[in-house]
């Protein structure tokens, strides 16, 4: 069974980022008959991540491009991002 794009997309981010939380929407049926809508999907992703300390909101960004980056060339037409420290998201300290 081939994977879909929303797990590939998961997948990555996970590897890449070791999300506390990671939420994929899939907007794609929102955007019929946009003109970029046959270039891919439209996504909406809220992700928690320590790796996102001390960066500002561009730079967290590119961190999540950079995972992503040979389906943001295609298979991905457009992805909203929030892009939270564990600490902004209201999570607890993880315990080790």
């Amino acid at each position: 069974m081939p994977a879909t794009p929303e797990s590939v997309i998961e997948q990555r981010l996970r590897a890449a980022l070791s999300p506390e939380r990671l939420a994929l929407e899939n907007d794609s049926a929102l955007h019929a008959g946009h003109a970029g809508a046959s270039a891919g999907g439209h996504y909406r992703l809220t992700i928690v991540a320590a790796a996102f300390a001390g960066k500002n909101r561009v730079a967290r960004h590119r961190l999540v491009y950079d995972a992503l980056s040979d389906l943001m060339q295609n298979g991905v037409h457009a992805l909203a991002i929030t892009a939270l420290t564990p600490d902004e998201a209201g999570l607890p300290p993880i315990s080790h």
